[in-house]
């Protein structure tokens, strides 16, 4: 269950002294195969960190042998020395790792960069390039987990998944607790597959997969600086799947990995699903859905178990959808709370004692469907996060 499981990658994942807790914060995920086809989303974020610029030049270049992650610091917000650091970064991975597999060969224009942690401090580099060559070291095709547990910030387990085709295989890795309210994925994420897929259709896939799933992932209402999906493939299992068959894998990795990271959300004390339904357009539902998870009347209410539906139709009205407002419904847990913009069924049906809550919303304005994942906003999630740089 890691991004090792596809044949052809190993990974690694070590301390080198970046993070104040002692724990592992440098992880390294290398292709071995004999293709090293790449794809990926960065955040749409117009202030980039300096990986998300560094890796946004690699991957045009169609090929990426290895991808170096590191917790303990963003880089971001860092200037032209911030980039530089990361530019080093990929010069010092790729010398290294060609000097203890000369069949590699590879440059750093082949080494992507991801970074997380505090937003506005520069990396030491004299404790992080030592934890790239210890990763090398310990670079084995079990080093999936290991790789998993060392991106990890705020998060309280490692997220990892697999999707298996037919004779190969889709893994990956993320992490994410935090400033999960992307324009394109949440955090960082690596994928991994040993089917045979050149960039244009990773590209293809990628980008449809992340779109029902990382996309509609917004649990905090926050974006952050160094959203990284990357997708690798190695081609070591010799098969070539049709775009749809890669695609339904690459999906069904990218929806699993998305509910983790809402599961582990900082604070959450709920697991929210808001399915929009009877929209217009496909646009509308998404519009409809993200408006009610970002509503923080909604998201305490439901943290105090209390299925108040006026916050949620509220929040429904603030949005340019096409609905009428005598025409909306709204069911929480399958209570149907609201018909036609008015009181309905008695609020004090709703089961709000478990931890996973779904908020149905019927526009009465088309067919298209849509589904939001959130989270509830609790105390733990303020005190995490008044005190997250002191």
């Amino acid at each position: 269950m890691s991004v090792t499981t596809p044949r052809g990658f190993r990974a690694a994942g070590v301390a080198a002294g970046l993070k104040a807790s002692g724990g592992s914060d440098v992880a390294l995920v290398v292709n071995d195969g004999p293709d090293a086809g790449v794809a990926a989303v960065f955040t749409s974020n117009r202030i980039k960190a300096a990986p998300v610029l560094w890796t946004q030049q690699v991957v045009r270049g169609g090929v990426v042998r290895a991808v170096v992650l590191n917790s303990g610091g963003a880089n971001a917000c860092t200037g032209p020395a911030g980039f530089q650091d990361t530019h080093a970064t990929a010069e010092h991975t790729a010398a290294a790792l060609t000097s203890v597999s000369p069949r590699l060969i590879l440059g750093a224009g082949e080494v992507a960069v991801c970074s997380t942690g505090l937003i506005g401090e520069r990396l030491p580099m004299p404790k992080l390039l030592p934890g790239v060559r210890s990763a090398i070291r310990g670079l084995s095709r079990d080093g999936g987990t290991a790789a998993a547990e060392a991106i990890l910030t705020t998060d309280t387990r490692s997220k990892t998944t697999v999707a298996r085709g037919s004779g190969w295989t889709v893994g990956g890795m993320a992490k994410g607790a935090g400033m999960l309210a992307p324009g394109m994925a949440t955090m960082l994420c690596v994928l991994t597959t040993d089917a045979v897929a050149g960039p244009a259709t990773l590209d293809e896939v990628l980008r449809a997969a992340t779109r029902v799933s990382f996309d509609r992932v917004d649990s905090d209402g926050c974006m952050s600086t160094n959203d990284t999906v990357l997708l690798l493939a190695s081609g070591a299992s010799g098969i070539e799947p049709t775009p749809a068959e890669l695609a339904a894998a690459v999906t069904a990795a990218c929806h699993d990995l998305a509910q983790q990271l809402v599961a582990d959300a900082e604070g959450a004390t709920k697991q929210i699903a808001i399915d929009v339904v009877g929209a217009a357009d496909e646009d509308d539902a998404v519009e409809v859905g993200r408006s009610v998870a970002r509503n923080n009347l909604v998201k305490t209410a439901l943290f105090g178990n209390d299925p108040n539906w006026g916050r949620i139709l509220a929040a429904v009205g603030t949005t340019s959808a096409a609905f009428e407002p005598d025409g909306v419904d709204v069911a929480v847990n399958g209570v149907w709370v609201c018909r036609g913009g008015g009181a309905a069924e008695d609020r004090s049906k709703v089961d709000l004692t478990g931890r996973d809550v779904t908020i149905r919303i019927d526009l009465h304005a088309g067919t298209s469907a849509a589904t939001i994942w959130t989270n509830d906003l609790s105390h733990a999630y303020v005190h995490e996060n008044s005190a997250y740089s002191t």
